[in-house]
C-alpha cells in the first residue's frame, strides 16, 4: 500500500513526540546515575513497561508472525518463555538485581569475579549490542520498505536519528518514558487488530471452525510432532530447549540491569510482575492476526516482494482490516518494538564505557580528563557517536545484497548467548567458586558452539541449547574445588556482593526523596497528546464504525494519560513535593555500591 499523506503525518508526528520527551526529560539529569538509572527513581510502572518493550523488537510482528501464518501457536512457546523469565523475576531475583546498586552489568560481575571478568563481558558487550542494534534497524527498515513502501534508507536514517536525540539528550530517563508511550500506543492497537481478526472470521468459535474446514488443526498446533519440521522445530523436546535458553538469559546477571534504575527491590519485583503480565497479553493477541491472514488472505500475502512473504502477515492483514489513516499507526508500532530495544541498548553501552572500560584505561594512561559532572558529558559522548556508528552500520547493510551477514549475525548470536549467560546464572546461587570459573565456563561453552558452526550437518536448536548449556555447567561445576585455592581477598569480595545482594534496599537513607509525581505528571500529559493526536485519524474519511475503532485506540491512550496525570495533581503528600539535591552522587546519599573499582 502507498504511504499516503495520512500515514506520513501520522509518522512524523510520533517521531516528534520522541524527540520532545527527550527535551523534557533532560531535566531529571544531573549526575552519571541519574543518566543511566534513572538516579534510582524510575517508578515500577515505568521501568516495568521499558523491560517489557526492550525484550522484543519488530521481529514480534514480522519474522514471528510469518512462523505463526505457517506454523500457527508455536511461535507463541518463545513468547510464553519471555512472560516465565519475568515471573521467575518478580519472585525474587529482580529484588536482589536492584539491591546490587550497581549502574552497569560490568560492575557487578567485576564485584563477583575480579577485574578481569569485569573486562572480558564490559569489552564483548559494547561490539555486539551496537552490531545487534544496527541489525535489528535495518531489518525494520527493509521490511517497512518493501511492505508499505518506503524508502530504506530513509527509515534507517530517520529512526536512528530520532533514537540518539532522545536518548543522547534525555539518558535513561527518556528511555524509559519513552518506552512506556510506545507500550501504550501498541497495546491498544494490537488489541484492536486482534479483535477485528476475530470479528473477521466470526468470533473465537469461527476462528477455530475456519482452522479445521480449512484443514489447518495440525499445521497450527502448538506442538508438532518429530519429523514434521526440519530438525525437528517445535516439539516438545524444541519447546524444552527454548525455556531453557531464555530462564538461563533472562535471569541471569547479564539480564539485572533491567532493575538497577527502580527504587527498591519491593518495586522491582512489581516491576517484574507487570513486564509478566504485559508479556502474557501479548503473546494471546499478537498472533492471531498472521493466522488470520493464512486463513482469508493467503493469496496476498504470498504476492509480496520479499524474501520470505509469510513475514507480511500482521502487515496485510493491518492493510486489510483497520480503518483508512491506521495503516501509519501499525507502521509506528513497528517502530516502536524496535526502537524501544535500540535505545536502552545505546543507553547501556554508554554506561559500560563510562562506568567499566574508561576508568581503566584512564588508569593506565595515568591521566583522568572526565571526573564528577564531567563523566556525564562523556556519557553522553559516547551515546553519540555509538547511534551514528548504529546508522552507519545499518546503511552499510542496506546496500549488502541478501540477508547472508543478517542470518549469520543471528546465528552467531544464538551460539554466544548460553555460554555467557550460563556462569551468571549459576553464580548467583553458587557462592564456592573461584575467579576464573565464569571465564572457563564461558570457554567450554563455545567449544560446541564452535563445533557446531564447523559442522558438516546442521545442529538442530535444541541439540545446540542442551549441549553448550550442559558443557558450560559442567565447566563452572568443575571449578569448585578451587575454591579452596582462593585467596582471602576474593573470598572477602564473594561474601561483600551476596552480603549487598540480599540487603534490602533503604530508599530514603540511599537515594533521598522520590520524583513519583513528576514522572506522572509528565508522561501523562504525553499520553493525552498522543491520545489527542490519534484522535484526529478520526477525521479521516472512516465508516461509523471505522472511526470508533480509532477513538478506541486514541481513548485508551488518553485515559491512561488521565489517570497517571490526575494521580500526579491531586496527590497531597508534601514529601514528594521537594526533590533532593539531584546534583548530589546518589553514593553521596547513603547509597550502599558494590566494588566496582571506579576511580
Amino acid at each position: 500500500m502507498p504511504a499516503t499523506a495520512i500515514e506520513i503525518m501520522t509518522i512524523g508526528a510520533y517521531l516528534a513526540v520522541m524527540v520532545a520527551v527527550g527535551l523534557v526529560m533532560r531535566r531529571f539529569n544531573r549526575n552519571v546515575s541519574d543518566y543511566f538509572r534513572n538516579g534510582c527513581q524510575g517508578t515500577w510502572w515505568l521501568v516495568g513497561s521499558s523491560a517489557f518493550m526492550s525484550s522484543f523488537s519488530a521481529w514480534t510482528f514480522t519474522g514471528a508472525a510469518g512462523v505463526a501464518f505457517e506454523s500457527g501457536w508455536t511461535v507463541s512457546i518463545i513468547f510464553l518463555g519471555n512472560a516465565l523469565g519475568f515471573f521467575l523475576n518478580f519472585l525474587f531475583l529482580a529484588a536482589w538485581f536492584r539491591q546490587l546498586r550497581a549502574i552497569t552489568v560490568p560492575e557487578i560481575i567485576r564485584a563477583r569475579f575480579g577485574p578481569i571478568t569485569q573486562q572480558a563481558y564490559a569489552w564483548f558487550s559494547v561490539p555486539t549490542a551496537v552490531l545487534y542494534a544496527s541489525l535489528q534497524l535495518y531489518g525494520l527498515a527493509l521490511f517497512t520498505s518493501a511492505v508499505f513502501n518506503l524508502e530504506l534508507q530513509a527509515v534507517i536514517i530517520g529512526v536512528g536519528v530520532v533514537v540518539l536525540i532522545y536518548s543522547v539528550i534525555g539518558g535513561s530517563w527518556a528511555v524509559m518514558s519513552a518506552d512506556f508511550l510506545q507500550t501504550i500506543i501498541l497495546l491498544p492497537l494490537t488489541v484492536l487488530m486482534a479483535f477485528l481478526c476475530l470479528k473477521e472470521v466470526g468470533g473465537i468459535g469461527g476462528f477455530l471452525s475456519m482452522i479445521h474446514e480449512r484443514g489447518l488443526a495440525d499445521d497450527f498446533a502448538m506442538i508438532q510432532e518429530s519429523g514434521r519440521y526440519p530438525l525437528n522445530e517445535y516439539t516438545w523436546v524444541w519447546a524444552a530447549a527454548m525455556f531453557l535458553q531464555i530462564g538461563f538469559s533472562s535471569n541471569s546477571m547479564i539480564s539485572a540491569s533491567r532493575y538497577f534504575s527502580v527504587k527498591d527491590g519491593r518495586e522491582a519485583r512489581k516491576a517484574a510482575l507487570l513486564g509478566g503480565v504485559l508479556m502474557l497479553l501479548g503473546t494471546l493477541i499478537w498472533f492471531i492476526p498472521p493466522m488470520t491472514a493464512r486463513l482469508l488472505y493467503e493469496t496476498q500475502v504470498n504476492g509480496v516482494p520479499i524474501d520470505k512473504p509469510a513475514e507480511a502477515a500482521y502487515a496485510i492483514a493491518s492493510q486489510r482490516l483497520l480503518p483508512t489513516g491506521m495503516a501509519g499507526l501499525m507502521v509506528v508500532a513497528m517502530f516502536a518494538a524496535t526502537m524501544s530495544s535500540m535505545d536502552a541498548g545505546l543507553n547501556r553501552c554508554a554506561a559500560v564505557f563510562t562506568q567499566d572500560i574508561y576508568p581503566p584505561l584512564s588508569r593506565i594512561a595515568r591521566r583522568n580528563l572526565f571526573t564528577g559532572k564531567k563523566l556525564l558529558l562523556l556519557g553522553q559522548g559516547f551515546s553519540l557517536m555509538l547511534g551514528v556508528l548504529i546508522i552507519l552500520l545499518a546503511v552499510y547493510f542496506s546496500r549488502v545484497q541478501g540477508y547472508g551477514i543478517f542470518k549469520l549475525m543471528l546465528n552467531i548470536g544464538a551460539m554466544l548467548g548460553i555460554p555467557l549467560a550460563t556462569p551468571m546464572f549459576l553464580s548467583l546461587f553458587i557462592r564456592k567458586a573461584p575467579g576464573w570459573s565464569a571465564l572457563f565456563s564461558v570457554g567450554c561453552g563455545l567449544v560446541p558452539s564452535f563445533m557446531s558452526g564447523v559442522a558438516a550437518q546442521e545442529w538442530s536448536f535444541q541439540d545446540k541449547v542442551f549441549i553448550n548449556t550442559g558443557v558450560g555447567v559442567a565447566g563452572f561445576l568443575l571449578t569448585m574445588p578451587f575454591w579452596a585455592m582462593s585467596t582471602q581477598a576474593y573470598r572477602d569480595r564473594v561474601a561483600r556482593f551476596f552480603k549487598t545482594m540480599h540487603t534490602p534496599v533503604d530508599f530514603a537513607r540511599e537515594v533521598g526523596v522520590d520524583t513519583d509525581l513528576s514522572q506522572l505528571k509528565i508522561i501523562g500529559v504525553f499520553a493525552m497528546v498522543i491520545g489527542g493526536l490519534i484522535g484526529l485519524l478520526a477525521l479521516a474519511p472512516n465508516p461509523l464504525s471505522g472511526r470508533l475503532e480509532i477513538l478506541s485506540v486514541a481513548g485508551s491512550v488518553a485515559l491512561i494519560g488521565l489517570l497517571l496525570a490526575w494521580c500526579g495533581w491531586t496527590s497531597a503528600n508534601p514529601k514528594h513535593a521537594t526533590h533532593r539535591n539531584r546534583d548530589t552522587p546518589a553514593s553521596s546519599t547513603g547509597e550502599i555500591t558494590v566494588d566496582s573499582g571506579q576511580p
